[in-house]
């Protein structure tokens, strides 16, 4: 613009400040609306957390260019933009869901396209997104997905102790593992020592035989016989007999 008023430049700063400070923007077409059909869009839209402004195309041309967004195709006739802030508690998602909404009672509000973040739609995604779910309803799902394995997981941590205590107690009633010995069994076990263990006892060292000395005679001393004597007895005895034959 060459020597623009004040006032237009202020507009132009305010509409550059809007798409600036926005999550999206939405331009409609409201041709045929009147005031009265006016402020209850308006209301919808406030209550969606959007904010709904109308402007002159021009000066809407030259705030948009500064920012680098190419939308002078849809700034043809009497343009309004409903504005997301992204410092408020509004989504894209409600505010085109409430334009969808109005436009089906008043055919006069054409949805033309708008912007979403950095990124252009075209009259035909402006109304896809109005069909996403809103943004409350997406993380309560998301939240459900992550809660689902959550939950499973804290049911087999719940499930493994009492499989555990119910394996436990059919194995006390069946009387321990397989394979362990039963009261019964181990009363009949014999207790007898097995065969060699009696035999495996090392048996006593024998005597050491006492080399012989002066205490292998002292017997015979103490009784008063004499070698000589014990040999000679013998002989007697036998020379008997033949006394008597003769």
């Amino acid at each position: 613009m060459e020597n623009p008023r004040p006032e237009k430049v202020a507009v132009v700063d305010e509409v550059r400040q809007r798409f600036a400070e926005s999550d999206a923007a939405l331009l409609t077409e409201y041709r045929g609306l009147d005031v009265a059909a006016m402020g209850e869009l308006r209301r919808a839209l406030r209550a969606a957390g959007g904010d709904y402004k109308i402007y002159k195309n021009t000066l809407v041309r030259f705030a948009t260019r500064d920012l680098g967004l190419e939308i002078d195709e849809m700034l043809t006739g009497p343009t309004a933009i409903a504005f997301v802030p992204r410092a408020g508690e509004g989504d894209p998602v409600v505010v085109a869901k409430a334009l969808r909404d109005f436009a089906r009672g008043h055919p006069a509000l054409v949805l033309k396209g708008g912007v979403l973040g950095d990124r252009i739609l075209t009259e035909a995604e402006a109304r896809a997104l109005a069909e996403v779910a809103p943004r409350e309803e997406l993380l309560a799902q998301l939240a459900g997905l992550m809660a689902a394995p959550m939950q499973q997981f804290a049911g087999l941590l719940q499930a493994v102790p009492q499989k555990f205590a119910y394996a436990l107690a059919a194995l006390v009633e069946a009387g321990g593992p397989a394979g362990a010995p039963t009261g019964e069994a181990e009363a009949s076990i014999d207790t007898t020592e097995p065969a060699g263990v009696a035999d495996a006892t090392p048996a006593p060292e024998p005597a050491t035989p006492e080399v012989a000395g002066d205490d292998t005679t002292a017997p015979a001393e103490e009784a008063g016989a004499h070698p000589d004597d014990a040999v000679a007895e013998p002989a007697t005895a036998r020379a008997e007999p033949a006394t008597e034959e003769s």
